[in-house]
């Protein structure tokens, strides 16, 4: 589309990434949204459409790459190649035909047993800071970089390695799925299996010992001890988001994936220097960046919120609710707010959709391709949404709106579209 076709409306996607639930015992058989005070969000929902979307379709793995793919209004069915690729093209990393790209995260492994006999205690090793952890996968490159191999490092425990001609079936597994569990059953399989665990068992020798881990084990931290490789995968073509709604965009986000899918739709990638992809992320940092954007004259802004997802991993009760709580208070308030009063200075009406990419039940410490709640808001329309408002945004409230979009990569274009 060109400049003449383009929306004059704001468009705002407020994602908080594994926020949708299952009962918890530990919150008296509520989920996380049930319980997290959320004035804000429930406000909305009560004068907005509200339902259930599947984000993740039959037979996708539910990671936060397909999910978001979904929500961004792409089918992955079409266009999901696996995840670490796209957090490839946020690196920067230029990824040639036949190039296949791998997660590679810096993980921590039990001690005192053979390595097939060790257990997954971290999949984030403490969440070891970028400075040290791109230390780290130096010490990889010189131990295994070739003219087929190289690692590349990333954010905190996040790296990727690529693979020239490598293979794209085998069958490999994410850390953050086997947290406590034995690695045993879960190392690689299928073609190149055994060349990638003849790196990750002997990363456990290179990493061990390395000054870095010395110097986070004098300190109490868990030491990245092993490189867990998985998340295969080729560059993949997905159509910019301009050419496809008219829409000039922005994602704010700590996640490389979720910055490669905006790179991949086209939209501007903005940095937030505090955003951490956890609790302790810059929240009024990523509030004031959407509204700058905005302010800039963009359109489309999509506000991705990790926090949740990461406290579903570690089956932190508490924090999980405290993050739905953060994103509600110093996210969803401010910008609620802010789009009002730009409607009423400039008479500019907005959209605003809020909902998770996948579940990440605390019970399971993984994630789940059931359907998540969703709230629509568009102030066009406010009587658009009778019969599908919800008293409160959480998973039984908008399931019992009746309101589901099985096709969950289509709820994107109707948002855009503005029909319910």
């Amino acid at each position: 589309m060109d400049a003449s076709t383009r929306s004059s409306v704001k468009h705002l996607i407020l994602l908080g990434d594994g926020m949708a639930d299952l009962p918890v015992p530990e919150l008296g058989g509520r989920t996380p949204l049930e319980v997290a005070r959320k004035p804000a969000i429930d406000a909305l929902a009560r004068r907005s459409a509200c339902g259930l979307v599947r984000t993740v379709p039959y037979g996708i793995p539910p990671g936060s790459d397909s999910a978001n793919l979904s929500v961004m209004g792409y089918d992955p069915r079409q266009c999901y190649t696996g995840r670490s690729p796209i957090e490839a093209v946020s690196m920067g990393i230029d990824l040639a035909d036949g190039d296949v790209a791998f997660r590679c995260n810096l993980v921590t492994l039990s001690e005192g047993a053979a390595y097939a006999g060790r257990t997954m205690v971290d999949y984030s090793s403490d969440e070891i800071p970028s400075e040290e952890s791109a230390v780290l996968i130096g010490a990889l490159n010189r131990a295994f970089a070739d003219d087929e191999i190289r690692f590349f490092p990333g954010r905190s425990y996040r790296h990727c390695m690529v693979w020239k001609g490598g293979p794209k079936d085998c069958v490999l597994v994410p850390p953050h799925d086997i947290l406590t569990c034995g690695i045993a059953p879960h190392l690689p399989a299928g073609p190149g299996a055994d060349r990638l665990l003849r790196m990750m068992e002997a990363s456990v020798k290179i990493l061990s010992d390395h000054p870095v881990n010395r110097k986070r084990v004098a300190a109490g931290l868990r030491p990245a001890n092993a490189a867990w490789i998985w998340g295969q995968g080729t560059r993949p073509k997905v159509e910019p988001i301009a050419d496809l709604f008219g829409l000039r965009g922005s994602v704010i986000s700590a996640v490389d994936l979720v910055k490669g899918l905006g790179i991949l739709a086209g939209l501007r990638v903005v940095d937030v220097p505090g955003a951490t992809g956890t609790l302790e992320t810059d929240f009024a940092g990523k509030r004031d960046a959407a509204i700058a954007e905005f302010a800039s004259g963009q359109d489309y802004v999509y506000l991705h919120v990790e926090a949740p997802d990461e406290c579903g991993h570690r089956h932190e009760v508490d924090r999980k609710v405290e993050s739905i709580e953060r994103i509600d208070a110093e996210l969803a308030a401010p910008l609620f707010a802010w789009l009002e009063r730009n409607r009423a200075e400039t008479g500019q009406e907005y959209r605003i959709l809020v909902l998770p990419d996948h579940p990440t039940p605390l019970p399971l410490r993984t994630h789940t391709a059931d359907p998540v709640p969703f709230v629509w808001h568009d102030s066009a329309r406010p009587d658009a949404a009778r019969g599908r408002a919800a008293e409160r945004y959480d998973e039984a409230s908008c399931a019992a709106t009746g309101y589901f979009v099985e096709e969950g990569h289509t709820l994107f274009g109707r948002f855009v579209a503005g029909g319910f």
